[in-house]
């Protein structure tokens, strides 16, 4: 993932933030900064206060600061073109047969409508993302954005090879083969994972938000 920060399913996203020398005395508070080689903490004279979470993803923040400083200014520059060439070889050799929600190059991902694909074969975009799990693949983000029915953004990222790149492209051809020539089967889909298809309404309803050592154990033997 782009700077190593994973946000899919809608979080933790994070990033660092900066500001013009003017707005610092309003940023919230506290402001680490660095004093006879230590790290101490102070509220700016105009701060707006604490925010919840005001450290935010302090870890995801870490990463990133960390691999950029590893790439330095010429990796970062070749990091992102990979990533946006990843992104348009894939888009480029898919487009016969997925539905692209917009034409011409897109920057380091893109999203492909099944919106016909279900109403012809009655597979869902949630159904060709199941089926990407037998063959090793984790899904793409799911119905995002909003606007666009039926949606799967795909994101290859800039360490993907083109073998890999190449592999998955192969994958999506075969499931949409399949959802022509065999929808039940993709309606069943996954058949290899441990958990198939969660109830996801029942999940919504009534989720396990704790560790579950009798599965764990399960899940080893």
């Amino acid at each position: 993932k782009t700077f190593s920060t994973p946000h899919g399913g809608g979080g933790p996203g994070a990033c660092g933030v900066g500001v013009k020398r003017e707005i610092a005395p309003f940023l919230p508070s506290p402001k680490v900064y660095k004093k006879d080689g230590l790290y101490v903490e102070e509220i700016p004279s105009k701060s707006i206060g604490k925010l919840l979470a005001f450290n935010g993803n302090f870890a995801n923040v870490l990463r990133a600061l960390t691999y950029l400083m590893a790439l330095g200014k010429e990796g970062v520059a070749y990091s992102a073109q990979n990533a946006v060439l990843n992104a348009n070889y894939m888009k480029k050799l898919l487009s016969d047969d997925y539905d692209m929600s917009h034409d011409g190059i897109c920057m380091h991902e893109f999203v492909m409508s099944l919106k016909q694909l279900k109403k012809e074969t009655g597979v869902s975009a949630k159904d060709i993302a199941k089926g990407l799990l037998d063959f090793g693949l984790h899904a793409p983000t799911m119905y995002f954005p909003l606007t666009i029915e039926e949606a799967l953004m795909v994101e290859p990222t800039e360490t993907e090879s083109q073998e890999s790149i190449q592999y998955a492209v192969e994958v999506f051809k075969k499931l949409k083969e399949l959802a022509v020539e065999n929808p039940e089967y993709l309606l069943e889909a996954p058949y290899t994972t441990y958990v198939r298809r969660p109830d996801d309404l029942e999940a919504a309803r009534k989720p396990i938000l704790s560790f579950q050592q009798s599965l764990a154990q399960e899940s080893e033997e």
